[in-house]
């Protein structure tokens, strides 16, 4: 069994009188794919996007037995007016409770909110789980801020008090010091890294100690990092036993590597000696499969690289399908 937890979609159309800021759908000259126009986006989307009849044939021919679905994450514009970003929100949401319908045993959506308003983004989410959706999908930072600044806690807060989920997508930001051509490369690592790491020293982690989250690619570059800061925490290397007169940022709560095996991490990292450390750092029990499909092509059959390495059948298990009901608070269904 597997359950590929980084998908995504993107709605057919959008509403004719919806604002001019939000997208458009066109559909393309003799083809079942439409284009989609978001600003000075072009993108073209295959019908596998919004068609759960071909989303489901896709599945199948990769091995595929669930996907946790989510909005392409240009769709997370945070630019826009709060007003428009919400009722973006609603209709991309509206759309993706629906396709899941077509069959809830092999699709589970998450929705968006207008994170750029953090008080709308959490009003909203208790719309959000009324339509069905098992959680919500966050950029790994929002118009330049962290999303372990102290304004989005009462977001994290009432996601964990409604029992939701986070899915948390690196979202590349232009900079200077490295070429636009590594936006998708590079830059995506070290966003992952700066979201969860600032979910640690940022206090959401310690406050919010029942929140699910997880992050795209595995957070990037943040597994490598976070012994450093077990190092400075307790002084010692190895996880060994702290050493105070070495430590240079003591305190007496959880260490960094517990905060860190409180998340998950789809293991999208395209090589079995990445998977080793993940395993080995954060344990079996956080990692999940990712693809970033239809974006991506998957690795076929999916979870191979997964199922090359020799581990337990547990182990194996755990993060090819049980991990992924833990992290949206499911009872597996077979």
């Amino acid at each position: 069994m597997l359950c590929d937890t980084h998908a995504h979609l993107l709605p057919y159309d959008y509403p004719a009188d919806a604002p001019e800021c939000f997208p458009r759908m066109e559909p393309v000259d003799g083809q079942t794919a439409r284009t989609l126009l978001f600003g000075a986006m072009r993108f073209t989307a295959k019908d596998v996007f919004f068609d759960a009849e071909r989303r489901i044939e896709a599945m199948d021919a990769s091995g595929v037995d669930v996907e946790v679905i989510t909005p392409m994450p240009p769709l997370l514009r945070y630019d826009l007016p709060a007003s428009d970003g919400l009722s973006l929100a609603r209709h991309v949401n509206e759309f993706s409770a629906t396709l899941v319908q077509a069959d809830p045993t092999r699709m589970i959506a998450l929705g968006m909110v207008p994170m750029q308003d953090p008080d709308a983004a959490t009003n909203e989410l208790a719309a959000i789980k009324e339509q069905g959706l098992k959680g919500v999908e966050i950029a790994s930072n929002i118009l330049g801020s962290s999303i372990g600044h102290e304004k989005f806690l009462p977001f994290f807060s009432e996601v964990e008090r409604l029992g939701l989920s986070v899915f948390v997508h690196a979202m590349p930001s232009p900079t200077e010091r490295l070429p636009m051509s590594a936006m998708g490369t590079y830059v995506v690592g070290i966003e992952g890294a700066f979201a969860a790491a600032s979910m640690v020293t940022g206090g959401t982690a310690a406050k919010c100690p029942d929140l699910r989250i997880s992050f795209s690619h595995a957070a990037g570059g943040f597994p490598l990092m976070i012994p450093r800061h077990q190092y400075f925490w307790g002084g010692s290397w190895n996880e060994e036993p702290k050493n105070p007169e070495r430590a240079v940022m003591p305190d007496d709560g959880p260490s960094p590597l517990e905060y860190a095996r409180r998340f998950f991490y789809d293991s999208l990292v395209f090589d079995r000696r990445a998977l080793t450390y993940l395993i080995e750092l954060l344990g079996s029990d956080r990692l999940l499969v990712g693809s970033d499909f239809p974006a991506m092509p998957r690795e076929e059959p999916a979870g191979r690289t997964l199922r090359s390495m020799g581990l337990d059948d547990d182990v194996l298990e755990d993060i090819l399908w049980n991990n992924a009901f833990r992290w949206l608070g499911m009872e597996p269904t077979r």
